[in-house]
């Protein structure tokens, strides 16, 4: 007789936030229970839609111990586990690593939206942490898990070892003046247009392509940013932006606000569409323990702390063909000589 699954116990940090609804479906979706959720801001009345029964904290502190508690009851306990297996984190980037640290410190195992954390270093002192307290810290790198990308994965493993491939990656998704007063226009608080935007795009291409061997700026400003990354199997021109007026016309004409690109040797590869569930898919390998773990984050991380503390050199050398836009290319430096 086959054994009844017994649902796992999720708490939820950034409850308000856009991203959190994927989680919430997620958890629910894979038969399991959110039982408490955090955030400052009350709007968080999605959470009806899924777990009404969830208790909910506006002080972290409150949340902390009532984490504690529950872990304390179920160590005392013979019946169903009432303690917390998994906190999902969707709190803004800099929170990131306060609160994995938070959920393994109650005795949880963290699911961190990207990017994890800000910097290289954080995942080392993090890792740490995960071996003493014997809890895992998984992110979400869903794109990972599209079709188009793992397609393109195993094309690259089965060429020839020795061949390069030429990419352009082009992101725009244009965001109103709100953007900049809120903490992801704060470069302390979101890590810059890189990380906060990018960082998911690095991150695929270092699985497909591998380790950075270069990485070379070309233009960074706080609405924008371009330049060139090789690859151990490629050369990558990037371009990343929140200004509308980046987006190509023929994209503007039907009324879209976002422009998505990735060419692998002037081949396009769609990835457009088929994201909805994604999360979903990304819990059920993390809860059958094939997640994507900490050390597999740092690469995409150690890019984008890169590019973050940089000094833009113009455009000089290969760079992406969207830098000649007139928008911005009279605050760029040219070199006359290339």
């Amino acid at each position: 007789m086959k054994k009844e699954k017994i649902p796992l116990n999720f708490a939820l940090i950034g409850a308000a936030g856009y991203i959190a609804p994927r989680h919430m479906k997620a958890i629910k979706d894979t038969g399991n229970n959110l039982i408490s959720a955090l955030d400052p801001y009350d709007g968080v009345g999605i959470i009806d839609s899924y777990f009404p029964n969830a208790d909910f904290f506006i002080e972290p502190e409150r949340f902390d111990r009532h984490m504690d508690k529950l872990r304390r009851e179920s160590l005392s306990k013979t019946e169903h586990n009432k303690k917390v297996d998994f906190v999902s984190i969707c709190s803004p980037n800099y929170m990131h690593d306060s609160h994995i640290r938070l959920a393994l410190r109650n005795d949880a195992h963290a699911i961190c939206e990207k990017p994890v954390v800000l910097n290289p270093w954080n995942i080392d002192a993090l890792n740490v942490i995960q071996n003493e307290t014997n809890r895992k810290v998984f992110t979400i790198f869903q794109v990972r898990l599209h079709p188009a990308i793992i397609a393109l994965k195993e094309r690259v493993s089965k060429g020839a070892e020795n061949k390069r491939y030429n990419l352009d990656l082009t992101y725009i998704t244009s965001r109103g003046k709100w953007y900049y007063r809120s903490w992801k226009g704060d470069i302390e608080k979101a890590g810059g247009i890189a990380t906060n935007i990018g960082v998911h795009f690095f991150d695929l291409l270092t699985w497909v392509f591998g380790e950075p061997k270069l990485n070379r700026v070309h233009l960074l400003e706080s609405d924008k940013a371009g330049g060139f990354l090789e690859l151990e199997k490629a050369d990558i021109r990037w371009f990343l932006s929140l200004d509308y007026n980046d987006i190509p016309d023929v994209v503007k004409k039907q009324g879209k606000r976002t422009y998505r690109s990735l060419s692998v040797e002037g081949e396009e590869i769609e990835f457009s569409d088929g994201f909805t569930d994604l999360h979903t898919e990304s819990y059920k390998q993390i809860i059958d323990g094939k997640g994507f773990g900490l050390m597999e984050a740092k690469p995409s991380i150690t890019i984008v702390h890169e590019i973050r503390n940089s000094k833009a050199i113009g455009l000089t050398g290969d760079y992406h063909p969207f830098l000649k836009n007139s928008n911005y290319s009279s605050s760029v430096k040219l070199n006359k000589n290339i």
